[in-house]
């Protein structure tokens, strides 16, 4: 399957570029970073909390089959313009990984086609490199292939 999700990690730096392009109006891409319904869906997670507005903040919660929880990260919103951007921390619970920035920008391309840019930048080369390294690139396409099919049906 082609890999959709490109991921742009420079030697030597602190930062990741992830672009994707997206059969979806603008509209729809940002919805589904900001409504907890839909952020639910296309990322197997659940949305404790999901308060899409400057000073906002964040929490996803994934349990297993026996309710025990595996993975829960949280952040704030530092910056929103809907249908344009957000600026905003990530950090995982329970794991050796300090807090991410997260830089997303969303761009119209076409009536129908939008344009999703994540610049995201770690506390130092080191950990930006063992992140790439997990091979988290093959699950974020998954996510963001899930991500247009689920929101396509909106439209």
């Amino acid at each position: 399957m082609e890999r959709k999700t490109k991921i742009n990690a420079e030697d030597g730096k602190q930062e990741l570029v992830i672009t994707r392009e997206f059969d979806l109006p603008l509209e729809l891409l940002f919805k589904a970073y900001v409504e907890p319904e839909i952020v639910e869906q296309w990322m197997g997670t659940k949305v404790l909390k999901l308060e899409s507005k400057k000073h906002g903040s964040y929490q996803f919660e994934t349990t297993d089959t026996k309710g025990n929880v595996v993975f829960q990260a949280n952040g704030v919103i530092h910056e929103f313009v809907p249908n344009q951007k957000i600026t905003r921390t990530f950090e995982m619970e329970n794991a050796p990984f300090a807090a991410q920035l997260e830089f997303l920008e969303f761009e119209q391309l076409t009536d129908d086609t939008s344009k999703l840019r994540m610049h995201i930048v770690y506390k130092s080369v080191a950990l930006r490199d063992q992140m790439v390294q997990m091979g988290f690139a093959p699950g974020l396409n998954m996510a963001h292939n899930r991500l247009q099919d689920i929101v396509s049906k909106l439209k």
